[in-house]
């Protein structure tokens, strides 16, 4: 049999309770699948939404697909690339011995995406009007926030790619959850900064809570300082570059040129702040919420910084920072 016959390609997404990221993901998954005609391409969920991933490997067993090419859907390696989804697929392959997976690696930073939040941006910009100069602009670039200080690292990487190749006149970054600065206090920061115009680009892939959050907290400090125009981007979504960048991370697993950078990763390397980290087994704390579903009937706050993390997560070391999520219960 041809290999293009028996390989297939599995997207792996985190999953989300909100029925529009969900939608949002499999436009996506949609979208790769176009760039990737030579294979069968099935995606689903780490937790929130059906399938979950096993469906879809099973999905692409039942379809004679005997190598699976899996990647994840999401744009850096925090706990969800580097332990959640590769813990689901081993285990996964352990009890179906006739498939072999292979995982590629995140979106991470690429030119690519920093193109298309260039897009987003400028997008923003031009709907926004005006003739407030680049040089009187803050860029703010939020990002999801992990427990993980590399995943967090990269966002301000991103925003310094986008300032600098953009020419604004500053540029700050904070986090939706998990780590500080949050957005609330991040922005009062760049408020005071003395920028006529502050833009707000969300580095997300799909909508959900965080992105909505991210927007209210804009509205938030909008409200405070009317004498400063804030202008909320759009997230990245199924951009045209995204959705290249997917299809490449395919190509990488084929070429055999599939590497994640671990140098700096806490759970191999003693990281500053994070050395006690080193060495902790690999496995998903989703296996709880996998497919629990969608809309607004289930209440359970989806948010990895508390110290007693409802998934054993191991506890995040500054859970107690005046800028992380104590600075949201102080305000609420």
């Amino acid at each position: 049999m041809a290999k293009t016959e028996t390989t297939g390609v599995m997207v792996c997404g985190h999953g989300s309770r909100d029925e529009g990221a969900v939608r949002e993901f499999q436009a996506v998954a949609r979208g790769i699948e176009e760039r990737l005609p030579q294979y069968p391409v099935e995606s689903g969920f780490l937790e929130f939404a059906t399938p979950i991933i096993r469906d879809g490997l099973d999905a692409l067993r039942a379809a004679g697909v005997t190598r699976i090419l899996a990647i994840p859907g999401m744009l850096f390696a925090a706990g969800h690339v580097k332990n959640d989804v590769p813990s689901v697929l081993n285990a996964y392959a352990a009890r179906h011995p006739d498939v072999d997976i292979l995982l590629g690696r995140d979106l991470a930073i690429d030119l690519k995406l920093i193109r298309a939040a260039g897009d987003r941006v400028a997008a923003a910009l031009d709907a926004a009007g005006g003739a407030v100069p680049r040089a009187e602009t803050l860029l703010m670039v939020v990002g999801r926030g992990a427990s993980d200080p590399d995943a967090n690292s990269n966002v301000a990487k991103v925003m310094r790619l986008l300032w600098e190749g953009m020419g604004f006149g500053w540029g700050e970054t904070a986090y939706s959850g998990v780590t500080f600065p949050l957005v609330e206090p991040g922005l009062e920061h760049a408020a005071r900064l003395g920028y006529r115009r502050i833009v707000v680009f969300p580095y997300f892939l799909f909508t959900g809570i965080l992105v909505q959050r991210i927007y209210h907290y804009t509205d938030v400090v909008a409200a405070r300082h009317p004498d400063i125009e804030f202008v909320k981007a759009p997230y990245l979504n199924d951009h045209p570059l995204v959705l290249d960048a997917f299809a490449e991370r395919v190509g990488e697993i084929e070429a055999g040129t599939n590497a994640m950078n671990c140098q700096l990763c806490k759970y191999r390397e003693q990281l500053l702040g994070f050395e006690d980290e080193v060495g902790l087994a690999q496995q998903s704390h989703h296996h709880h919420v996998e497919g629990v579903g969608t809309g607004h009937d289930h209440h359970h706050d989806h948010d990895h910084g508390h110290p007693h993390d409802h998934h054993g997560h191991h506890p995040y070391p500054h859970a107690d920072h005046p800028l992380g999520p104590v600075s949201m219960k102080k305000n609420s």
